[in-house]
């Protein structure tokens, strides 16, 4: 079994990730389950100016999308809902949006660069709040630079004991020093994702810290159809099953995911 915990639909910037895509290429990889979110809720472009008013979808809008993608195929698609913390507020719509579909949706998703605001900001905060009363998790990404530091998401998870964390990437393109600290912490609601993570990099990991820490993310299907035919990806199908131990192989690739976003198959 393989669970994609790190999936996107949406048209939006230079991104075209659709539907069909993303179950042609769970299909072609043997993907048994993706939790989805809708690239379209971005706030700003890749050099953070805020998109013009005719480039906004309302984070209801988006969610909705992703939210009719999975009711389509409630047995391979769950979601995690994109929020937009620079614009928006976790205002009773969202929280009906969360309430009423609840049973489809896996976690709450964060892109301090593409919402231009440190994780760990008042705003972010509120909407974690909103998590913590659903028991969503939290994905977030993390990259270089303050916003999107690793650190970041330590400084929170500390003050939400009871809300589980994912470090989406380690630090996007960085040496993985801080995720590294982070995980020294050995706070016990601190996750990982290997979206865009080398096999080496996440051995290590795993060997270091433990086995129960990360779960199979991927982008898919951001570089379209053929992202998950890419080394980085293969290396998981390939090499990962021979370099694991077979717990460690199936935490990463299924049993972890199954157990942080509560996953009924």
């Amino acid at each position: 079994m393989i669970i994609d915990t790190h999936v996107h639909i949406g048209k939006s910037l230079n991104f075209v990730m659709n539907e069909k895509m993303v179950i042609d290429s769970m299909k072609a990889n043997h993907i048994d389950f993706s939790i989805v979110s809708n690239a379209e809720a971005v706030e700003v472009d890749h050099n953070q100016y805020l998109l013009p008013k005719d480039k906004q979808i309302s984070q209801i809008n988006a969610n909705r999308k992703v939210i009719n993608f999975a009711r389509k195929h409630k047995e391979k698609i769950g979601v995690a809902i994109w929020v937009k913390p620079l614009q928006e507020k976790p205002n009773q719509r969202l929280e009906n949006l969360i309430k009423e579909n609840r049973d489809c949706i896996y976690a709450m998703k964060f892109h301090p660069y593409h919402s231009k605001i440190s994780f760990n900001s008042p705003e972010v905060r509120e909407f974690v709040k909103l998590a913590e009363k659903y028991n969503l998790p939290v994905v977030t990404h993390t990259a270089a630079g303050f916003d999107c530091s690793p650190l970041r998401v330590l400084e929170v998870a500390k003050d939400f004991p009871n809300t589980k964390f994912v470090m989406v990437h380690l630090g996007l393109n960085t040496d993985y020093k801080e995720a590294k600290e982070v995980f020294s912490h050995r706070l016990p609601n601190i996750f990982g994702d290997t979206t865009w993570v080398s096999l080496k990099v996440t051995k290590e990991i795993i060997k270091t810290y433990g086995s129960h820490l990360l779960v199979f993310g991927t982008d898919n299907p951001i570089d379209g159809i053929n992202t998950l035919k890419k080394e980085i990806y293969q290396e998981y199908f390939v090499q990962a099953p021979k370099e694991l131990t077979k717990e460690e192989y199936e935490r990463l690739m299924f049993k972890n995911a199954i157990d942080i976003f509560n996953i009924k198959l």
